[in-house]
């Protein structure tokens, strides 16, 4: 019998409750491939009966593509709806496979905390715990902020999967503990990401990687924030080289304001940091070449 959340059941989406049309305004990893998912215009083989069509926009940049595809999408269905995070949709509700492919599952929304660069609780509110939906690939803002009882049975539910398990949400270093650490050797890890984007986070981080020393640096991933708030290059790539020496595979995550992408502007020596901190060959041949210099702590966020 087949595990609930394989493609041989993508059929259960279109079910007489849910039954859509979902259109996506690009075509990413994560887009679902069953034959009601859609990226752009109508297509020539599309259903020819009146169904509901709801159009998703991630990113703000594309709300005047996401406009343009209802105006299209609208000549042929009379129901046709946006909405999305662009549009600060609260995420009520996940259904696997309905937005994101199967295998990704979100069990909360929203985050208590208050980064200065982040949407997330301004969109969706504090903390808020949802049934949990089968899946290997948890995408939860921030899964350690739910309750003792909510990340037991998320875990519950993972050792359940026969594919590695991937936090790609993140987990959050200010939280994870020795109770956390065992949770992760319990299950069969892929990829646990973490965040250096807060002051003080290369502290946490330091605190992880001590808890973790059996967890192989390809496992152990974390995404450092770079561009925000004053910070320089060197200042980054020093942040980025601390924590590939604390064990973990750090990748880039340039800040970028909606404006900035929508002009296509910023510098080329960041986008250079981006392009080595983002392809672990080239970080991994760099470092290689540079002397260890342990743990360090010295390198500020901003």
């Amino acid at each position: 019998m087949p595990s609930p959340c394989t493609p041989a059941t993508a059929h259960l989406i279109v079910s007489p409750l849910y039954i859509m049309i979902r259109v996506f305004t690009h075509k990413s990893n994560w887009t679902p491939k069953d034959d009601l998912s859609f990226v752009g215009d109508p297509s020539l083989f599309r259903p020819t009966d009146d169904i509901p069509v709801r159009i998703s926009c991630v990113f703000t940049w594309r709300i005047e593509e996401a406009e343009r595809l209802k105006r299209s999408w609208s000549r042929f269905y009379s129901d046709v709806q946006v909405g999305g995070p662009a549009y600060d949709d609260r995420g009520n509700v996940f259904v696997p496979g309905r937005f994101v492919k199967y295998g990704i599952t979100i069990t909360s929304r929203g985050c208590p905390n208050d980064c200065e660069w982040c949407l997330v609780p301004r969109r969706e509110g504090k903390i808020r715990e949802l049934p949990i939906m089968p899946g290997w690939n948890v995408n939860d803002n921030n899964l350690l902020a739910c309750s003792e009882g909510h990340i037991e049975r998320v875990f519950d539910m993972l050792r359940e999967q026969k594919t590695p398990i991937v936090f790609s949400g993140g987990l959050d270093a200010r939280i994870f503990g020795e109770r956390h650490a065992d949770l992760l050797r319990s299950i069969n890890l892929g990829e646990a990401w973490f965040a250096c984007d807060y002051p003080g986070a290369i502290d946490e981080l330091k605190n992880v990687a001590e808890l973790l020393p059996d967890i192989n640096p390809r496992k152990k991933r974390t995404y450092v924030l770079t561009g925000f708030n004053g910070d320089t290059i060197s200042q980054a790539e020093k942040r980025l080289e601390t924590v590939f020496n604390f064990g973990f595979w750090p990748f880039a995550m340039l800040y970028r304001s909606s404006e900035a992408l929508k002009r296509n502007e910023w510098s080329k020596d960041w986008l250079k940091l981006q392009k080595i901190w983002t392809r672990p060959a080239l970080f991994k041949t760099k470092m290689a070449n540079k002397p260890f210099q342990g743990m360090q702590k010295d390198a500020p966020l901003n």
